[in-house]
């Protein structure tokens, strides 16, 4: 024991001041051995742990592989399936829409045409009740001279100015608001240069409006009749006439200036004279004051003529609302086709786009189809190879047919092969 304890003391050598003996040379490359040994062991566990991994991961992606090669092929029948149901569907949507579409332009038409004939049944019979109208007011102004002696009590009642202007105006009014629409008119309005007519008529198609004057100087036709019928001589008469032609005169002047503004008013005025007798002995005896009141715009109406005037005005606002009404319905048309025509555009794509998907399903199931073909084809061909190698080793001791077996095999495997090349070049 001494002995080996003196062995293992030995010096060996220096290293850094220190002397290494025997002993820990030995303990230093024992531990060495240990790690290596060690080291190795723990290679070959990794190295064994990643064959082992590799080769589970192999066989997974093996049935992968024949899982999604199965899921494939199911996809591929359920998709053939699908396409054909989607082919009798799309086909039968489109039958319904073209049938349905065709439904909608019939009854469309349908009402357009009734509509339009409404409005022009409507239309003329507006137009005859016009004309009955018309005729009727020239049968009341073939009457006016009679209906002119009945007016009697119209002396009584202007006998006082502010009655007499409340009469001419009252009258006025009651023949507008009985022709006239509400809206159509208006009474006592202020123009741009601030003057107040009796009243202003609102005329169609945006024309000015049409001025009325009710204001009539009637003190003057009161004189002259006093001086008429008292018999006061030749003198006193022609001083009233004179009187009254220049009132009236002044009267036609002062309507021209005022009311007549070019733009907002028309270029001629009504003034009202609220009795036919007035009118008529007007026309009859100063013929001067109707040229000068034509020559300063101004036309001299008696009731029946502003009646007149309004049912005329009436009808050109009816056919104003009538035209507006046709625009309204010509504008609605227009819109009709242009949905129309948006609708057969987008029909047409639709088409389109049915054809398209029609015949991508068409290519599908042709691709379908020779990939069918291409199967069995290579199915027929491994079975074709199979039973030429199994003909030779059923019969070896019979050399002239085994001859003749051997000469047989090196045709058919060509003339497979040849079929199968020639039927793949047409398709």
């Amino acid at each position: 024991m001494e002995t080996g304890a003196a062995l293992f003391s030995i010096p060996l050598f220096e290293l850094n001041g220190h002397t290494v003996t025997l002993g820990q040379t030995l303990l230093g490359v024992l531990a060495a051995l240990v790690l290596l040994a060690v080291w190795l062991a723990v290679t070959l566990v990794r190295a064994t742990s990643v064959r082992t991994r590799a080769e589970a991961d192999a066989a997974a992606r093996a049935a992968q592989a024949e899982a999604r090669l199965a899921e494939i092929l199911k996809a591929q029948s359920e998709m053939q399936g699908r396409m054909g149901a989607m082919t009798e569907l799309f086909g039968a949507r489109q039958a319904e829409l073209n049938q349905s579409i065709g439904q909608r332009i019939d009854g469309m038409t349908q009402r357009i045409g009734t509509t339009l004939t409404d409005q022009t049944r409507s239309t003329h019979e507006n137009l005859t009740k016009l004309q009955e109208r018309l005729a009727v007011i020239d049968t009341a102004q073939a009457n006016i001279q009679s209906l002119a002696r009945d007016v009697v009590g119209l002396q009584a009642i202007l006998s006082n100015k502010q009655t007499r202007g409340a009469f001419g105006q009252s009258r006025m009014e009651t023949i507008i608001r009985d022709g006239l629409p509400f809206g159509a008119f208006s009474f006592q309005p202020t123009l741009s240069n601030g003057m107040r007519p009796d009243c202003m008529i609102a005329m169609p198609n945006g024309a000015p409006d049409l001025v009325i004057d009710a204001k009539f100087p009637l003190e003057a036709w009161n004189a002259m009749r006093e001086a008429e019928s008292a018999g006061s001589g030749d003198q006193a008469a022609q001083t009233a006439q004179q009187r009254f032609r220049r009132d009236i005169e002044l009267h036609i002047r002062d309507i021209a200036d005022k009311y007549l503004i070019a733009g907002e008013t028309q270029d001629t005025a009504f003034l009202f004279v609220p009795s036919e007798s007035i009118f008529a002995e007007i026309h009859e005896n100063f013929e001067a004051i109707v040229h000068k009141a034509q020559r300063s715009r101004v036309v001299i109406v008696s009731p029946s003529l502003l009646m007149l005037s309004i049912q005329v005005i009436q009808a050109l606002l009816k056919d104003a609302r009538m035209r507006e009404q046709a625009h309204l319905i010509q504008g609605e048309v227009l819109r009709l086709m242009e949905d129309l025509s948006r609708l057969d555009d987008r029909t047409r794509k639709l088409q389109a786009h049915f054809s398209m998907a029609q015949k991508d399903v068409e290519l599908i199931l042709t691709s379908s189809d020779k990939l069918s073909k291409r199967g069995a084809k290579i199915e027929a061909l491994e079975f074709a190879q199979l039973a030429d190698d199994a003909k030779p080793a059923a019969s070896p001791t019979a050399p002239d047919e085994a001859s003749t077996v051997e000469t047989g095999p090196k045709f058919e495997p060509r003339s497979s092969t040849l079929r199968l090349r020639v039927v793949d070049e047409d398709d």
